[in-house]
């Protein structure tokens, strides 16, 4: 891979370099396995981004999670693709982790896609369409976005668990961590509330807890430790993905969780390693979040190496 270069954005490439292609030009790449790509994050959660909103792209789980390798790829945590939305959407945005493995919902690279496709529009809100479902995002001050997540879904079947539970209270312990809180948020998550997060092995809990028979799709595994009844600190471990600086997703289920287990009120500050996201679960059940989002660095790759 080139060097980057120094200055306001940083670009790279695996061949000569070529600028990222906005949407008038996407026909030149027709015919040709080389693609142009984005490098995305929100508060440190990154993301390679590929636009194959003008012609489908050979992007198989394999490839994703090529492309995903931090050692022989280009490293990511979430591998995004933008497709064509069909009515009633700008966009739709496909999620692959980074053992190929499709998900459901990415609260940062809502953002992020939506920053792209408003650019294009040259608007202030749109509508990104996810498996999980349609999210409304817009730009507010200080160069922000924010996203809703749609409706958190407490039912034991939504999330989904191997057998009906209260979610409220869910009879898992490892470790030090026990008694859980469960939702859905388009993907599953299970939230430990504790008094140090850094007294938690995460790593060496966090895949146990990802794969228990209690979670018949996996899970989202949250530990958080409640600083303030309007600031938490969060790390998650990411089904598929394994720990990351940030993870909307987790931050939207640990809001829920924790007003509905009463800790905190409904909006807070979840501070993740990455930075912080603004939360508010709203009477509607609708999770709000508002955070950053920016561009590394742009350049092309060729998805017949990974296939």
């Amino acid at each position: 891979m080139m060097p980057c270069r120094p200055g306001n954005a940083r670009e790279a490439s695996l061949l000569p370099r070529r600028e990222w292609v906005p949407a008038s030009a996407r026909h030149a790449y027709i015919g040709t396995t080389m693609v142009p790509f984005r490098k995305m994050h929100g508060l440190g959660n990154d993301f390679v981004v590929l636009d194959a909103r003008a012609r489908p792209l050979p992007v198989t789980p394999s490839v994703a999670a090529g492309v995903s390798d931090r050692h022989f790829g280009i490293g990511c945590d979430q591998f995004i693709v933008m497709e064509p939305p069909g009515e009633g959407a700008d966009v739709f945005m496909r999620i692959r982790n980074p053992d190929g493995s499709e998900a459901g919902a990415c609260g940062n690279a809502t953002r992020c896609i939506a920053s792209l496709v408003a650019g294009e529009l040259g608007r202030d809100r749109v509508m990104v369409r996810t498996v999980a479902g349609d999210l409304p995002v817009e730009r507010v001050e200080g160069g922000l976005w924010r996203a809703d997540m749609g409706p958190a879904r407490l039912g034991w079947r939504d999330v989904p668990l191997a057998r009906e539970l209260d979610t409220l209270h869910l009879p898992l312990a490892l470790g030090p961590v026990a008694d859980p809180a469960a939702c859905s948020m388009g993907n599953p998550h299970a939230t430990f509330f504790v008094e140090d997060l850094d007294a938690i092995p995460v790593a060496e809990i966090g895949p146990q807890l990802e794969r228990h028979p209690l979670f018949p799709d996996r899970a989202n595994i949250g530990f958080a430790q409640i600083l303030a009844p309007d600031r938490i600190r969060l790390v998650i471990w990411e089904r598929g993905a394994g720990m990351t600086l940030a993870c909307g997703s987790g931050a939207c289920a640990t809001i829920v969780n924790a007003a509905r287990r009463g800790l905190t009120g409904r909006r807070a500050t979840v501070i993740l390693p990455g930075g912080p996201l603004e939360m508010e679960w709203r009477e509607d059940g609708h999770v709000l979040m508002t955070g950053p989002v920016a561009t590394s660095f742009t350049g092309e790759l060729d998805l017949a190496r990974y296939g």
